[in-house]
């Protein structure tokens, strides 16, 4: 059976798919033939796609509705157990045709599941191994009966049935901008202007692409190379392009903005309209927000740009290198955080009315914790500082910076829904290899191959057209997430990589209560049994103790022990290790 997987699809789609290839594996079916094992199995093959058909609907209802949270995350684990048990099935057959082929070297596997196929030899591991899969089979299908019980309750709408929407989490920018409240982008601000004043040898209009993760300042620094006075243009305007790029919709507003009415519903009027504005004109045109990567659509678009005088200019902003070279940007000037102190402006001018803690110098210690975890986004400062604003009790600010961005108040900050808006514009493969990042600590550099290889034990990387795992084909996802400024390379070290803290709480918050990275606090109120990744870094003090936790994690697939002040002991981790897959 065959899913259509949408580019923006759930991150349980490809688990999903997954699951239904092995559950049709010849291989596995050869062997379970009949009986109650294939019984149950055609119904998890039937109830799966039910499933299937509401997850992105789920996906884009659980941040508002937290029923659809916890349905989500409960159906995430069930997904977890109904891998392992096909895991176990799977890794049974092998051992049955290993032992079958030593024993009778020309003789068909037969005894395999003969227990529940109801005839032939069977061995006393084999009925025990029976009896246990029985046990687990049943306990794993009365879950799925209620996680089909729920989905109805939500009432979940299907792909299949439901309009397309697009979650528009970010409301549309102005060219207008108080200069005047902008800090630490004067350099940049200098940069932009030398590449749009640059004298270019062909007569093609230029392409400038300014790009950035979310939240960054692309679009301040658009606005202020846009309203600078010096700048010599026979045109100017000013398109937020967002998610959906309509062409149609798009080129109506560059005309209203030079003063066509642009009512016509014909493209192809409306182009001519365009193009007749433009011919021979210097412009300055912003596309601000842009995502498609859409090759056919941006060429339809470009048509009537190209009748431009020379020397004309583009700037588009945008979340992705991918976007900037599809479109053909002979430029992509690539933004960078802001420093430390500049962000503390930014903090302090949102959250106090002032650029600085002169008159309250008793906030600025708890107000430099709170910016440091900002990381240099404007946006992050911004939105915090709001939501501090005529807060002056030092314990309001307190709980801000001991707060994940999912637990702050919806309504205040949008931290969340900007940077949630580039998770859920990925493919849902690489959905599932960001989510598995939350076991990465903040602050902490990582190899690129090392994360691959990591992804592909996972088996995130099957190319099912090739059939085997391939390290190039997480080369290729890991450039993407790169691409999409999800992945930052280290200043210190261009083999290493980091990820900004606000996306590693993001990965954290789509990856719900399968990721942890025990870093430097017991978590004794976190359930354990549903964490399936977990990193661990030694510490000088509590080392073993907060080992301990590890004993509830009794379905872990991944342990990356990490250095941290003090490196592991290789013996007393054995010791640790073994203790605990006895217990």
């Amino acid at each position: 059976m065959e899913f259509a997987v949408a580019a923006a699809g759930s991150i349980l789609s490809v688990c999903f798919q997954g699951l239904l290839d092995r559950l049709n594996s010849i291989d596995l079916m050869k062997y379970v033939g009949q009986g109650q094992v294939l019984a149950q199995l055609k119904k998890w093959e039937k109830m799966l796609p039910r499933i299937y058909a509401v997850l992105e609907d789920a996906e884009e209802k659980q941040t508002a509705n937290r029923s659809v949270k916890i349905w989500l995350c409960d159906l995430r684990d069930l997904a977890y157990d109904l891998e392992d048990i096909i895991d176990e099935l799977a890794t049974e057959v092998q051992q049955r045709n290993l032992e079958e082929e030593h024993v009778h070297p020309k003789n068909k596997v037969h005894e395999f599941f003969c227990g529940m196929c109801g005839g032939g030899n069977i061995n006393l591991n084999t009925i025990k191994f029976n009896l246990e899969m029985d046990a687990k089979i049943e306990e794993t299908s009365a879950r799925l009966d209620e996680i089909i019980k729920q989905k109805d309750e939500l009432r979940l709408a299907e792909y299949t049935t439901r309009r397309v929407s697009h979650v528009t989490e970010r409301p549309p920018a102005t060219s207008l901008v108080n200069e005047a409240k902008v800090y630490g982008r004067e350099e940049d601000k200098k940069a932009m202007l030398k590449l749009l004043n640059a004298e270019t040898s062909d007569a093609q209009v230029s392409v400038i692409s300014i790009v950035g993760m979310g939240g960054l300042g692309k679009t301040t620094l658009a606005q202020l190379v846009y309203n600078d006075p010096m700048l010599q243009f026979d045109l100017k305007a000013w398109v937020s392009v967002g998610e959906d790029f309509d062409v149609s919709r798009v080129t109506k507003t560059f005309l209203l903005q030079l003063g066509d009415g642009g009512d016509d519903k014909d493209l192809h009027v409306l182009q001519v309209k365009l193009k007749q504005n433009l011919s021979w004109k210097k412009f300055l045109v912003v596309l601000d927000d842009v995502w498609t990567q859409n090759y056919e659509q941006w060429t339809l678009f470009w048509g009537p740009f190209e009748a431009g005088a020379p020397q004309s200019r583009v700037i588009v902003t945008t979340r992705s290198q991918h976007v900037s070279s599809r479109i053909g940007a002979t430029q992509a000037y690539s933004l960078k955080k802001l420093s430390h102190n500049e962000c503390m402006s930014v903090f302090a001018q949102h959250a106090l009315g002032a650029n600085n803690f002169d008159d309250h110098s008793e906030l600025k210690e708890i107000g430099d914790e709170i910016v440091e975890r900002c990381g240099g986004l404007p946006l992050a400062a911004k939105a915090l500082g709001g939501i501090l604003r005529g807060e002056p009790n030092p314990d309001s600010w307190k709980e801000v910076s001991r707060s994940k961005i999912w637990e702050l108040p919806e309504n205040e900050s949008n931290i969340l829904p900007f940077l949630r808006l580039s998770y859920l514009h990925l493919p849902p493969h690489l959905k599932r290899c960001f989510s598995y990042c939350a076991i990465l600590p903040k602050d902490r550099e990582f190899d690129r191959n090392e994360l691959v290889l990591l992804w592909m034990a996972e088996g995130f990387l099957y190319d099912q057209k090739k059939m085997k795992d391939s390290e190039d084909l997480g080369r290729k996802y890991f450039d993407d997430l790169l691409s999409r400024s999800f992945f930052q390379q280290s200043i210190d070290d261009k083999s290493k990589y980091l990820m900004h803290d606000l996306i590693i709480e993001l990965a954290c918050y789509v990856s719900g209560e399968t990721c942890l990275h025990m870093v430097d606090k017991l978590e004794s109120t976190k359930p354990y049994a549903k964490i399936r990744h977990s990193s661990f870094i030694s510490h000088y003090r509590d080392t073993a103790q907060r080992f301990q936790s590890f004993y509830g994690m009794k379905n872990l697939r991944t342990f990356l022990p990490m250095r941290g002040g003090i490196a592991l002991d290789a013996t007393l981790l054995v010791r640790w290790c073994m203790s605990w897959c006895q217990n």
